[in-house]
């Protein structure tokens, strides 16, 4: 995978549509390299979320804090923030400087550096599907908000994966009732892990 595998270029992040984008993003490689250490999964579930109009946003009506602040950054930035004090939660920055969309990387399906994910987890069990135990797994942790996926040690790229039009689903995000009309909206992007690998097999 790795010699297949193209570091996605800054214009894919630079999209304006960032409901696209996560749809896009399915069957993408997360890639981290820390201290040597790689490890690596396909993208398998992802939200969108629409910047200053969308009541799910961190940077809903142009709220700007130190902890949003890479989401109004170029596209291709790390969001990566803390939820109940305990989960890093990773996120894809896109469109234009100002314009604060993300993407919510969901989980994905380990590839490479089985091994490493199930130490970084122990003594839980290794699953990277829930986006606090895929940060976990693949290493990733709020120290690395507003980095860069194009130069730095966590990426993603593109092995040429073509998926079925019928294997993505699409559905409201997860916990983002408070968000009123807009949790309803289908920004959700997922591959149900038995058709990921009944593709892989092909």
């Amino acid at each position: 995978m790795q010699d297949q595998c193209a570091t996605l270029e800054r214009a894919f992040y630079l999209q304006e549509d960032v409901v696209s984008v996560a749809r896009q993003l399915i069957g993408k490689v997360l890639i981290t390299n820390f201290d040597g250490v790689r490890t690596a999964g396909i993208i398998t579930e992802t939200e969108a979320y629409a910047g200053v109009h969308d009541r799910a946003s961190h940077a809903f009506g142009g709220k700007r804090t130190p902890r949003n602040e890479p989401m109004y950054a170029r596209g291709g930035t790390i969001y990566v923030y803390r939820c109940y004090g305990i989960h890093h939660l990773f996120n894809v920055v896109t469109n234009s400087v100002d314009v604060p969309h993300a993407v919510l990387i969901r989980a994905v399906h380990p590839v490479v550096g089985i091994a490493e994910m199930t130490a970084r987890r122990a003594p839980m069990p290794c699953t990277t599907r829930g986006p606090g135990t895929m940060s976990q797994a693949l290493g990733i942790r709020t120290e690395h908000t507003g980095g860069d996926l194009l130069h730095g040690p966590i990426s993603i790229c593109d092995a040429g994966m073509v998926l079925p039009e019928g294997s993505i689903t699409a559905g409201p995000r997860i916990g983002v009732n408070y968000a009123g009309t807009d949790a309803l909206l289908p920004y959700r992007f997922h591959i149900a892990p038995s058709r990921l690998e009944k593709h892989l097999r092909t």
